[in-house]
């Protein structure tokens, strides 16, 4: 199955195809868990196909490899498969409901089938975060104690107990580090307001004040 509806394979291989912070971005970017995948990884045209995908269309905003250079978009390598799978079939579904994914990401998922939506997101996975730059200190130094211990006299859980200490994600939860702080905030954001709606990340976000959001945001995004 390809990207757009005229391309469709032929019949015999159709068919197959507590609370913490959490973003994108993706893609962004940082909800909605569970697997989502198939139990067998995608075949050698379903990844030729996705690398193709990557070079043409993706990679206009994500970059070809997932290090977008664009703190608009979502930087998706290295980005668990399962959580990349979730958000495409989100957008695919128009149920995710942020600005980008209504501007952009709803109509560039519809024409998506189940096999390249897998194969896009094994090839992101599969690639190397490009390292970021640094940061103000004092900033970077805030966001880690948010990240690491919470806010515990605002109810805010540690980030680090669903995203991991290094902030690379775990199966259930998508990776945070590296990701861009401009991107990161404007999830917190849609958290906050509930146009994206994740029950979990309404809680938390909720009860995070922007300065307490720009350092989370700035200590993720110089995380290898």
């Amino acid at each position: 199955m390809r990207i757009a509806s005229g391309n469709r394979r032929d019949s015999s291989r159709a068919g197959r195809w507590p609370r913490a912070l959490l973003v994108v971005a993706g893609a962004a970017a940082l909800a909605g868990t569970g697997s989502g995948g198939r139990a067998d990884e995608p075949d050698a045209a379903d990844m030729a196909h996705a690398r193709t995908v990557a070079a043409t269309v993706c990679g206009t905003c994500h970059g070809v490899d997932g290090n977008s250079t664009q703190p608009k978009f979502p930087r998706l390598a290295g980005q668990k498969a399962s959580y990349l799978v979730n958000q495409l079939k989100a957008f695919r579904a128009q149920t995710r409901g942020d600005p980008d994914a209504i501007g952009y990401m709803w109509g560039m998922a519809s024409q998506l089938d189940d096999e390249t939506i897998e194969a896009l997101a094994a090839y992101y996975a599969a690639q190397k975060a490009a390292a970021s730059g640094g940061g103000n200190s004092a900033l970077i130094a805030h966001g880690r104690e948010v990240y690491q211990h919470g806010l515990a006299a605002d109810g805010v859980p540690a980030c680090s107990s669903c995203h991991g200490a290094d902030a690379h994600g775990t199966q259930e939860f998508p990776r945070l580090a590296g990701q861009h702080a401009q991107y990161i905030l404007k999830q917190l954001a849609s958290f906050q307001s509930n146009m994206r709606k994740v029950a979990i990340m309404h809680g938390v976000a909720q009860n995070l004040r922007l300065p307490e959001m720009e350092a989370v945001a700035a200590y993720l995004e110089v995380q290898p």
